[in-house]
């Protein structure tokens, strides 16, 4: 329900009730990944998507049925082979969605407020609840931002909570939203509490299936270059939705004038801008500077750091070149591997703009694992 939370927080500051859906677990091809919602208030107005139009109507009145009774609920949907047109999937998947009520001048309603307000404002939470397990757990839900005090309860054991905590952070500095498995009793990974852990598990108790939703500021391209082929660069990654830092040592072609898609440009020796950074696991950078003197020290840096993405600009010929020049400056085999170069997808592309789509083709290839094949007549997953 984060990825709603501005449209939620304005609700909440009006104290309307609602109820939300949200994606909790999907199989096979569908539209939309966990922690994608749908939220229907008292008067009937909707926001949110859950499967890109195909069960919207059904899970609408899921939610008018939770706001009557009170209660959450997980409801499958998929496609049938019987009836196409009977509610379900049409392209061929499966989804969880797990309904919940808020109403206001509740404890709940107070801590789903504090969650979407700190989402709404860029801040990195996680919210987390609970969508398999005993009863009386069903509808616990835990706000927990990366730093500070954690709001509400799963309902159960301290230990649980303490173990959702845990967990919970563990996905929000990934930046990643996903099911967990622990006991109602808690446990850390490995000692009983995750997937494998038998129903009574005397360390753990009952299984119990929680959903952590993690909504972190927005990950970062770096770019590397004042050239035109950053600019246009800068403006895919806006549209793409990273914050996007454009970065030369040459003041006569790092001006904001130039990139006005860019959230930042700064004036400085890649290398030296790089080292001052503290950067996450989705972090992309960007290489198109054409220069030893810029791109061995950036590289050398930048492929031994935990990021998702390092790609450099180039003819064959120069990618051998700096291949050499980096084993010079004791870049190892493995790292050498993570280096996309030269840089992007082969889409025979011409011009800046070309070239842009082509690299952050590849971006979301690498990021999400696709092959790049054309998806006609490739016998390839379309939904991961």
């Amino acid at each position: 329900m984060l990825d709603i939370a501005a449209e939620l927080h304005h609700w909440c500051e009006q104290e309307r009730d609602f109820a939300v859906a949200t994606v909790v677990a999907v199989s096979g091809s569908a539209p939309r990944q966990p922690g994608a919602a749908l939220a229907v208030d008292g008067a009937g107005e909707a926001v949110g998507s859950v499967s890109g139009g195909c069960v919207e109507g059904a899970v609408y009145e899921l939610c008018r049925e939770a706001m009557e009774s009170g209660r959450s609920v997980v409801q499958r949907f998929g496609y049938s082979d019987e009836d196409a047109f009977a509610v379900g999937l049409t392209c061929g998947g499966v989804i969880d969605i797990l309904v919940t009520p808020v109403r206001a001048g509740t404890g709940a309603y107070a801590m789903y407020a504090e969650a979407v307000a700190a989402a709404a404002d860029g801040r990195a939470v996680a919210l987390t609840r609970v969508v398999e397990g005993p009863e009386q757990l069903m509808g616990g839900a835990m706000y927990v931002p990366a730093a500070g005090e954690v709001s509400g309860t799963l309902g159960g054991s301290a230990a649980l909570d303490e173990t959702a905590a845990a967990e919970s952070r563990a996905l929000l500095d990934a930046g990643r939203t996903a099911t967990v498995e622990t006991g109602t009793e808690g446990g850390a990974p490995g000692a009983g509490g995750r997937a494998g852990a038998g129903e009574g598990d005397p360390m753990c108790g009952p299984s119990v299936t929680l959903l952590v939703e993690s909504s972190a500021p927005p990950p970062r391209m770096l770019v590397f270059g004042a050239i035109d082929f950053a600019s246009a660069l800068a403006r895919t990654g806006a549209f793409l939705g990273y914050r996007v830092t454009v970065c030369d040592a040459r003041p006569v072609f790092a001006t904001a004038a130039r990139f006005p898609d860019a959230d930042e440009v700064v004036v400085e020796w890649p290398h030296r801008y790089l080292d001052s950074q503290e950067l996450d696991g989705r972090t992309v950078v960007c290489v198109l500077t054409h220069d030893v003197k810029f791109d061995v020290p950036l590289l050398e840096r930048a492929l031994r750091l935990p990021i998702a993405y390092v790609g450099a600009m180039g003819s064959r010929r120069t990618h051998l070149a700096r291949l050499e020049q980096l084993r010079e400056e004791g870049v190892g085999e493995d790292e050498l591997a993570r280096l996309h170069s030269p840089i992007g997808l082969d889409l025979g592309a011409r011009t800046p703009e070309e070239t842009a789509l082509s690299i952050a083709a590849e971006i979301v290839a690498v990021r999400h694992g696709g092959t790049g094949t054309p998806l006609t007549g490739a016998h390839i997953p379309i939904h991961r």
